[in-house]
């Protein structure tokens, strides 16, 4: 599948927000940490993947009630649906300057439900193609996101068969539909109802 930037600047994919807070205290000085750990832009990159997809818990899995959008909260709070994980790795990322961009996913569950699945791409320096990463969180039964280059690892690839769709667009801003949602809800009962199911 070819990507599609949305904005044409790379310059857009850097950018923080009321969203992707990368100036905040929690953001810098995770960063940090995990900077100095690493010798280049792409072990930081693996490494900040693989915190946020291991030591932040989907919430949906650890059964948190709590709904969390903003970067630095996801980071703090430690919980998130995949879209406000995202959030929280783009922030990681962009916080080093590595651009990263919002992709979507039209999935189902077990062929029922329409669902909008939220990860990221990011294009490392000295890139010439960006690269899709799923930090949604592996889980036992056939979840096995990877941080990976050369061949997607993604939680869920689609299935045509059950109409499931792969968004080429890489926003360089999460879908305002999506924090909308996120914003709404109290508690994660009730972001379902109100949660978008497709762009």
């Amino acid at each position: 599948m070819e990507l599609i930037q949305h904005k044409p600047q790379l310059a857009s994919y850097l950018v923080a927000d009321e969203v992707v807070d990368h100036g905040h205290p929690a953001v810098r000085d995770l960063a940090a940490r995990l900077k100095s750990e690493t010798s280049d832009a792409y072990s930081y990159a693996q490494a900040a993947f693989t915190y946020v997809r291991d030591r932040i818990p989907h919430s949906s899995d650890s059964g948190d009630p709590r709904v969390t959008w903003r970067a630095s909260d996801v980071l703090a709070w430690r919980t998130g649906i995949c879209c406000a994980k995202a959030h929280a790795l783009a922030a990681l990322l962009r916080a080093e300057g590595i651009p990263t961009a919002f992709c979507y996913q039209r999935l189902t569950e077990n062929g029922a439900g329409p669902a909008l699945h939220g990860l990221i791409a990011l294009r490392l320096p000295g890139a010439d193609a960006w690269a899709r990463q799923d930090p949604r969180g592996n889980v036992p039964a056939g979840v096995d996101a990877q941080f990976s280059l050369d061949e997607e690892r993604l939680a869920w690839p689609v299935r045509a068969e059950f109409s499931e769709v792969d968004y080429p667009v890489l926003f360089d801003e999460p879908h305002p539909a999506v924090v909308a949602a996120l914003k709404a809800a109290p508690d994660r009962p009730s972001l379902w109802p109100i949660y978008p199911t497709e762009l």
